[in-house]
Parts: structure tokens; C-alpha cells; sequence
């Protein structure tokens, strides 16, 4: 794993420590190197032992950046960064997650009141101390007070992205191992939610003293903070890791048992009672009961309960998790469905979805370029579609409006130049290119490009970037409705760990939607996943299409659309339900609809 994200994460904290010191321009250039050595395709620290003139050929890394970076691989640290630190002791990351809160105000807040952390935030708030600094009032300081239990929530858990990464080297890691038997990811990071808490592994093993001492010779593992007989807990970079070692005839039994989610574990072991059985992690028992003990599960009918005892009874199942399911009379139920969304019914009755794969997703109609705040050319995204294995591409650059600030967005008039370089570009390519763009939503639902423009484009993508709070479903109904909109992009502006985005009524939302031929975005960036599992559910049920884009700003991020895949298949997502898994011309007939 190369030292990209590594690297990219301390420019980053570098720009939002000089933004809260009211360094001008400076911070716009950190943050820009950041994203780009975040989506250099090769190791950055192989650049670094090269020395400061092979960094600097990354777009956008100049001479003091490129030393920064040489720096940090030879000392271990960057002096100037340590510094800032020194100066601004806060807890960036955590103050900043406050929606409204960003560096500049952390850095007035600490000059004025000492506040360093979140829980000195929220003191100060509920003292009504923050409305009184300059810059600040009565309004901040409840929007800060409302949103605080959300950011510390939020600080406490991993974006998917961030961990994912990290649970696929540590399975492949213990995969290896001589000792290991079984090995799988389980938890809330095998249910692909868009945040976790922690990556779990299972391992089925008759060693467990050998698994445990692979896994804490984990080159990317900072710190073991746990180490027993069957278990271990260590820290790769802030992503708290958990290992667990088991029987492995058992192994499937504690998968399950592992996976969840609890709502899911408590409606499969009711239906195990029902049948009298029991089901736990190590396998599903025969028992005996009174017929006085009729009961239903609860989520802490296991706890303080002896293994010997979980254990009693015939066993009936336990070497894999279909055996589990199928011993209680269900199919195997996907992990990214065991929500307790009606599966554990779905399962039973053989009703399951047919779940649309990873690899059935034929193109990407939301990315953008350098004429907006991509970081590559037209050209570029094209070739990078085609090596990736799209069918085709749309190029949707931002237009002006509502959020867009520092000069990003795209005027009509260049829209209107834009689409020639794309057809020129189109013309030559391997792959169908589509003109398109991201028009901006306003509050009122209007958008912020020309009738005459939106009909001449292949593909609108139509987006709120600004007054992300309260109900937004009167402006993407309105949005929807308009003829020329073909897809709404990430419906509720939410911006995992950072805020909570707009509250829409997703039914009304999705009626609308498939009344007008407009689909609804799954955005596959991690910090978004927007629509999530749920509501993409809620607007397959209600008959609306669905399209899974990788609102993509580079080539390497069309990786991302992984995430999309399996947030569509949390929201029982079949292959028919998602638009871009037609081909070029099936799409065609569906945005000239």
C-alpha cells in the first residue's frame, strides 16, 4: 500500500492549520497537492527517495511543498507542521466536523475562548460565550449546539472508504498465514455501511497463538492495544482493527454470528425459537424446552452466558453460514442485506433480490475535468473510462450558481465551448462520450443554466450545493419535474461525518421521479454514498430508476464505484434497476425520453 493517503491527509491538516491563521492563497495550494498526490497513480515515497525534483513533477506540488514531503520521509516529521501544532494545539478534525465550523473558525474560537476540543466547544456554546466573539451569533452558536452530538458521533467512527482499504490488506494479510484455515472481514465493514467503528476479521484456526502473532507483525499496524488467547485489537493509522480466532468448525456459525447487523441476529434467532432451535456463534442447536419457556430473543440473550452452555444440544449446523441459514429453512441471505429489512422474511419464503454485481455496470454519467475543479483533461477522464472498462462517459462539469465559490463553476457561454471539445475528443475515442453537466439546484428548485443549454446537453445532472439543511423535497421535486433533468445528483447533499444533508421525502421524491424518466443518483464517493441503503429501497419500491456514478474529479477515482455497488445492493438493488447498467444506446433511449 503506497503512502499517498498518508501523505495527502498531513497537506491537508497543513492547509486547514494556515487557513486558521488567516494565511491567505497558501492553504488553496496545499489542499489542491493533496488531492493530487492522493490520486497519483504511483508510490510517493518511491518519488521521495528520488529527491525533491521527481515530487515536484506531481501536478500542482511546488519546490516548498516538494521539500515538505522529502522531509517528512527522511526525518519522519515536517518541522513546520509541528510547529502549527505548537501554536494551534486543537483537535482539528474533530471541531471541524461541526457543520458551519470549518478551520478559520476554530482558529478565532481558540484565540478568543482557549477552545481546543469538542467538549470545550460545547461548554462554551451552552455558556453562551461563542455568540459574543467577533464573526460569531446567536444563530452559530445554536447551529453549533444542534450539531454537536452528530460530530462527536462522527469523530468516533471510519468512513468506508478510509477503512475498507485496510480490511481488504489485513483478510489477504491472515489469508496467507500457515495457520489460518478460514478467513473473512465480518461486521458492519462486510455489511458495507458507509460508516464503521472498527474492521473485524475472523479467523477459523486450530493455532490460535500463531494467528495472533501474524497479525501483530502487520506491517501497517501502528500500535497492539489487546492481545489474549483468542483475540486482538491494534490501530492501522486511526482505523481500529479486531481479530478474532475461532474453531473452524465453527467458522461459518461465528461469521454470521459476527456479521450482523443485531436487529437482523435477533429476528434470525426468534425464527430459530419458533423452530425450536437455537442459533449463536457457535452453530444452531437442537433443544429441548418446557412449554412453559416460550420466549423471543433478545439482543442480550447471549451475554454472560458460558460456551459450554451455548453449546448444549444437538448441533445442527455450524461449518458455514449458508449450512446456518438453511438449518433455520432460509436461503443465504447477502451481508449488505442482514439490516432486518424484511430479508430474514425474504429468505425464507425464497423471495430474495437477485443483487446487481460489481461488474455489471457498464459507465459513469456524473465526472468532471479540469474545466471545473477536476484534475484532468476531457481527454484524460475519456482514456482513463476506457482503461477502467467503461462503455462510455459523460462529461459533467460544474456550471455557476448556489455553492459553487472560488471561480469552479462553468459559465453558459463555456458550456457552450466545452461541448465541441468533447464531440472533437468523442470523435476519436474507444468508448461513447456524452456532453453533459452538473447544474446547480437552487432553494426554490429553479437551476443555474439556460433552458436552451439544458436541451442541447446529452446528460443534466442537477445537484444542491448550498442551503443543505431542513427539507429539501420541494426543490428536487421541482428539479425532477424539469424536462431536461435526467438524473438528480446525491439527493440529500449529505457529507458523511461532516453533516447530515437535507431531510427529503424520498417516496414523494422517487414518484416524481419515475413519472418524469429521471433517476436518482447512488453517488459512490465514499464521504457521500448518497443515496444510501435504505432510501435506495424506498425509491426502488416506488418504481424510480436508479444510477450508481462515481462523481469522479480524477481517472483513479472511478475505483470508487465499489462503494456505489454495494450501497445499491443495501437497497436490494437488481441489476434492472440501475441505469447504467444499459448499454450506450439503451441509455440514449432513456435520457431522449
Amino acid at each position: 500500500m503506497s503512502r499517498n493517503d498518508e501523505i495527502a491527509t498531513l497537506l491537508e491538516e497543513f492547509a486547514d492549520l494556515l487557513d486558521a491563521n488567516g494565511v491567505e492563497y497558501k492553504p488553496r495550494a496545499y489542499r489542491r497537492a493533496a488531492e493530487n498526490i492522493r490520486d497519483y497513480p504511483g508510490a510517493i515515497e518511491g518519488l521521495a527517495a528520488e529527491g525533491e525534483d521527481s515530487v515536484g513533477e506531481i501536478d500542482g506540488v511546488g519546490d516548498a511543498i516538494s521539500s515538505k514531503v522529502v522531509e517528512y520521509f527522511e526525518t519522519g516529521e515536517i518541522e513546520e507542521l509541528t510547529e502549527l501544532r505548537e501554536e494551534l494545539p486543537v483537535e482539528m478534525d474533530a471541531l471541524t466536523a461541526v457543520e458551519g465550523v470549518g478551520p478559520k473558525s476554530v482558529g478565532s474560537l481558540y484565540e478568543a475562548l482557549g477552545i481546543t476540543t469538542l467538549d470545550e466547544l460545547e461548554a462554551a456554546a451552552e455558556a453562551g460565550e461563542i455568540q459574543e466573539v467577533s464573526g460569531f451569533g446567536a444563530k452559530t452558536e445554536q447551529n453549533i449546539l444542534d450539531n454537536i452530538d452528530f460530530a462527536r458521533e462522527a469523530h468516533e467512527r471510519s468512513l468506508l472508504g478510509e477503512a475498507r482499504p485496510y480490511g481488504d490488506q489485513i483478510r489477504a494479510y491472515m489469508a496467507a498465514g500457515d495457520a489460518v484455515e478460514e478467513c473473512a472481514l465480518g461486521g458492519s465493514i462486510r455489511r458495507w455501511r458507509p460508516t464503521i467503528g472498527d474492521v473485524d476479521v475472523l479467523v477459523g484456526s486450530t493455532d490460535a497463538e500463531a494467528v495472533i502473532e501474524r497479525f501483530a507483525g502487520w506491517d501497517e499496524l501502528d500500535r497492539v492495544i489487546e492481545s489474549g488467547d483468542t483475540k486482538a485489537s491494534a490501530y492501522a493509522d486511526d482505523v481500529r482493527v479486531d481479530l478474532r480466532v475461532v474453531d473452524p468448525t465453527e467458522f461459518g456459525a461465528a461469521l454470521q454470528y459476527f456479521t450482523g447487523s443485531k436487529d437482523h441476529n435477533v429476528a434470525v434467532r426468534n425464527r430459530a425459537i419458533e423452530r425450536d432451535l437455537k442459533v449463536n456463534e457457535y452453530g444452531v442447536f437442537r433443544e429441548v424446552r418446557s412449554t412453559s419457556s416460550s420466549r423471543t430473543a433478545s439482543d442480550d440473550d447471549v451475554e454472560g452466558v458460558e460456551d459450554d452452555d451455548q453449546r448444549a444440544g444437538e448441533l445442527v449446523a455450524s461449518e458455514s453460514e449458508e449450512a446456518v441459514y438453511d438449518a433455520l429453512g432460509m436461503e443465504w441471505v447477502p451481508p449488505e442485506l442482514r439490516e432486518n429489512r424484511g430479508e430474514v422474511e425474504a429468505a425464507a419464503d425464497g423471495s430474495l433480490p437477485d443483487l446487481l454485481a460489481e461488474g455489471e455496470v457498464r459507465g459513469d454519467i456524473h465526472t468532471h475535468t479540469n474545466w471545473s475543479d477536476g484534475g484532468n483533461t476531457i481527454a484524460e477522464m475519456v482514456e482513463g473510462a476506457a482503461d477502467f472498462g467503461h462503455d462510455y462517459l459523460a462529461v459533467t462539469d460544474h456550471a455557476t450558481g448556489p455553492g459553487m465559490v472560488g471561480g469552479v463553476g462553468v459559465s453558459d457561454e463555456q458550456l457552450r465551448e466545452q461541448m465541441g471539445e468533447v464531440e472533437s475528443v468523442a470523435a476519436d475515442a474507444d468508448i461513447d462520450v456524452f456532453t453533459g453537466v452538473e447544474a446547480n439546484i437552487a432553494a426554490d428548485g429553479t437551476l443555474s443554466v439556460a433552458d436552451d443549454l439544458l436541451a442541447d446537453l446529452d446528460v443534466v445532472v442537477a445537484s444542491s450545493h448550498a442551503a443543505l439543511d431542513g427539507d429539501g423535497t420541494d426543490r428536487l421535486v421541482t428539479a425532477a419535474e424539469h424536462p431536461d433533468v435526467n438524473v438528480i445528483g446525491h439527493p440529500t447533499g449529505r457529507y458523511l461525518n461532516r453533516r447530515e444533508g437535507l431531510d427529503v421525502d424520498i417516496d414523494r421524491l422517487a414518484d416524481v421521479a419515475a413519472a418524469n424518466d429521471t433517476a436518482l443518483e447512488i453517488n459512490a464517493n465514499p464521504a457521500r454514498l448518497d443515496l444510501g441503503g435504505g432510501a435506495v429501497k424506498q425509491a426502488i419500491e416506488t418504481g424510480a430508476n436508479v444510477v450508481i456514478n462515481t462523481d469522479a474529479h480524477s481517472p483513479r477515482n472511478f475505483d470508487l464505484l465499489r462503494y456505489g455497488v454495494h450501497t445499491a445492493r443495501r437497497g436490494w438493488a437488481e441489476t434492472d434497476d440501475v441505469l447504467n447498467t444499459r448499454d450506450a444506446d439503451s441509455l440514449r433511449k432513456f435520457l431522449d425520453a
